[in-house]
This record gives C-alpha cells, structure tokens and sequence, in this order.
C-alpha cells in the first residue's frame, strides 16, 4: 500500500475479512482519546509498555495534530504512515500476538453459552463480563504490559513518537467497534459471527435432541428468546423505524380573541410550548442513540438551572430573559456567561462557574501532574494558582479544574471571567481553545 493510497481511503473490509482500511482521523479536540474502558486499557497496555513517557507525549501530539494517515488492521499488526511536523512520513506498525485456533474455540464456546455476549458485540460494546468470561476460559483479548511490540521506520526499537501515535489513534477506532481488537487477534467480523451462529444453532439443535420433552415444548411454544437471538437467522429482520422529524413541531398559537385568565400569559405559554417540543425531540434523538439504555437517568435540574437551560435552548425575547435571569437567581449581566457554560457543558459547567473549592491534597497532586505532564519543557506558560483555578500570567487567561478531573477554559472579558470552551483532559489542549478564542 502507498502513501498516497493511505491517505482518503474509506474505511473498507477486504472480502475475507482479514484486512480492514481506515480513512484518516480528523483531530480531537475538546477530548481525550479513548472513552470506552476498552479503548482506556488499550491505551493502559501502550503507557505500561512504553519505556519513555517523552515519546509517548510527542505521539499524542502528533496524533491530536492530524499527523496519523489512514489505519491498516489486520491479524496480529496495524500499520499507518505518520508525520512528523515537518511534513516527514514514516511507516509504523504494532505487533499483536494473535490467538490461536484452540484459543479462538475455547472463546466461542464461552460465547454462545451466554446470548448477552454476542448481543453486546453487535451493539459494538465490550462489556467487562465479556472479557472476564474469556478470560476464565484462558483466552485474553486485551493486551497488556509488553504486548504491544512496535516497528517504525525511524529506526527507534522503543515506543517511539510514531508508534505512540497509531496507538492513540487506534483507540478512538476501538471505542467505535471493538471488532477492531479481535480481528488484531486473529478474526474479522463477518467470521467471527458466522462461527458463533453456527455454534448457536448446534448447541439449539443438540438441546432439542437431547430432551424430547422440552422440543415438544418448543414446537408448541416457540423458541427461547435468548436462541432466538443468538441464531439470528431464525427471525425476520425488524421492519424499519418511522424517520425521526428534522427538526420538532411549531408550537400552538395562543393568540385568540378571547381574554386570557387573570395570572395567564398566552407569550409566556408559547415559548413554554416551543421549550417542550425541542425537548420532547431531544429525548427522541437521545433514546434512538446507540447504548442509550446503559446510560444513567439525568439528574433533576434545579429552577434556576431549569432556568439558565431555557435561555440557551429557546433563545426567548429580551423581556422573557428577564423573566428567566430572574428565575435563574443571576443578575441579567452575569446571565450571558451562564449561557455559554451551559452550551459547553450544561449542569457540570454550571457548577464549574459558580463554585470555588480547594482540591484536596490528592486531587491537588494529580492537578499539578497533569499541569507537568501537559506541555513540552520550557513551553509551558506560566500559570498563578488560587484554589482551583490557575491563571495565564500576563494574559486574560484561565483553567479551571473540576471534582472530576476536567479542565475548563476561561477568558476574561470586559472584567468578567466567561466560559471559553467545553472541557478537555488535557490542560495544555483547553488552553489552546481558550487562547484562540473558544
């Protein structure tokens, strides 16, 4: 493959399923790499691996910069040309060790005695029992110390800047479909889930053989849900959902020529109205979102966040603001940089505005760590520390680091410190966004 093929290529599977092509990344901004904890211990085995954390720093920059062409998988090696910032391309490659076929046959025995795992790999989830459950049949699927073995053509025999960066890039591509990882084990998608239906529909036939009974049962009754789903064949496919509308409905119009009550106000009630319909389309856009059954139920905002949210979403006439800055309990001055936190990072980023704490020792030590570990030496700017925020010297600049771990960029403006972008990982990145005007 050239370099030039590499780069634009679409993501493809060859027809055996023994190769996969992925088109180059845009960068990441505003996040970390990996967000599945599959893609975090992926990245856990290349940090544990790596014996210069400097090199490591240099790959995800390279990697955060676009500097990662298109991504090669195959079985045991994933293969991309990196570039330097200046323009130099190398090819790099990380070494897999593959499963072996007894291996592969004890994994898939262990699969299909529990639907749920094969359920979850459709849905492009690795849910921890999966991988527990291969591992108690001797099969480990995640790598770890010493399992990434790189190749690259700078000549390096560590985990050089290249390597480190096709790491990091191939964890963005596992948190999509964790296939990624089995088919660098030894076995692309569409075989893999031949394989499993086979031995779903075996271990079914071989059950009803087994009992008479319980096929006597089957043939009056049905089949169980949980074979039924595992040999998917079995069942039609669904019939395909209503499209969701583009965009929610118009709300009523209240202006009519009768009064309305006393204490009633039809303005009010319509942008109410407008407020329910883009929140009734949301929950429909959310619910129709892959894995949203696992996410956890939204915490109840408050009147006052209620409040702030309103103004961001409906976007209401001047006179209902100041209703809603009255609401929100904020003078109408300070409403606009609610706004913005709310539109960055809704009740999270609320709470990054208004409230100051002290971190505790722990949380102080791993603040200033990442703050060390952020930039290169002797890029670093200088920062001022109060409580838990950390200021540009010199500059109307600011982190704020959250009870999570987060940093959040701050500019000051008109003698008003305002939310300048969503939170990152990576201070050195929010500082970035800040600096360049959100």
């Amino acid at each position: 493959m050239s370099e030039d093929d590499e780069y634009g290529t679409d993501a493809v599977d060859s027809g055996g399923g023994a190769e996969r092509t992925f088109a180059p990344l845009p960068p990441p901004p505003g996040r970390g790499f990996a967000t599945s904890w599959w893609g975090r211990a992926w990245l856990q085995a290349l940090e544990d691996t790596a014996l210069d954390g400097q090199q490591l720093k240099k790959g995800r920059r390279l990697a955060r910069e676009g500097g990662v062409g298109a991504v090669s998988v195959r079985p045991g090696r994933i293969t991309a040309v990196v570039r330097d910032r200046d323009g130099t391309g190398h090819r790099s490659d990380v070494l897999l060790q593959e499963l072996g076929d007894e291996a592969w046959d004890r994994f898939l025995d262990m699969a299909v005695e529990r639907a749920g795992h094969i359920a979850a790999l459709l849905d492009r989830e690795m849910p921890p029992h999966l991988v527990e459950d291969a591992a108690g049949a001797g099969v480990d699927l995640l790598p770890g110390i010493g399992d990434l073995e790189p190749e690259c053509t700078c000549g390096t025999w560590d985990h050089c800047p290249h390597s480190g960066a096709l790491c990091y890039q191939v964890a963005r591509l596992l948190d999509e479909d964790p296939f990624v990882l089995l088919l660098l084990r030894g076995r692309g998608e569409r075989r893999l889930l031949d394989e499993l239906q086979v031995r779903s529909a075996a271990r079914a036939v071989g059950g009803a053989e087994g009992d008479a009974a319980e096929g006597a049962a089957r043939e009056a009754y049905g089949v169980p849900a949980d074979e039924a789903f595992a040999a998917g064949s079995i069942l039609p496919p669904l019939p395909v959902p209503p499209p969701v509308p583009e965009e929610p409905g118009p709300p009523p119009s209240l202006d009519t020529e009768a009064d309305p009550p006393s204490g009633i106000d039809p303005a009010a009630l319509e942008v109410l109205a407008a407020d329910s319909a883009v929140r009734a389309h949301r929950m429909l856009l959310e619910a129709l979102a892959p894995g949203h059954g696992r996410q956890p139920v939204p915490a109840e905002l408050t009147p006052e966040q209620d409040a702030v949210r309103m103004v961001a979403d409906a976007r209401p006439e001047p006179w209902i603001a100041k209703r809603l800055a009255e609401g929100s309990g904020r003078p109408r001055a300070e409403l606009g940089a609610a706004v913005s936190a709310w539109r960055y990072g809704g009740v999270a980023a609320l709470a990054v505005l208004d409230e100051e704490w002290d971190p505790d020792a722990d949380s102080l030590a791993r603040a200033r760590a990442r703050l060390a570990a952020a930039w290169e030496e002797g890029e670093r700017p200088q920062l001022r520390a109060a409580r838990a925020r950390w200021t540009v010297a010199g500059a109307d600049v600011q982190l704020r680091y959250d009870r999570d771990g987060r940093w959040w960029p701050y500019r000051k403006e008109r003698g008003r410190w305002v939310p300048a972008g969503p939170a990152d990982d990576d201070p050195a990145s929010a500082l970035a966004g800040a600096s360049a005007g959100g």
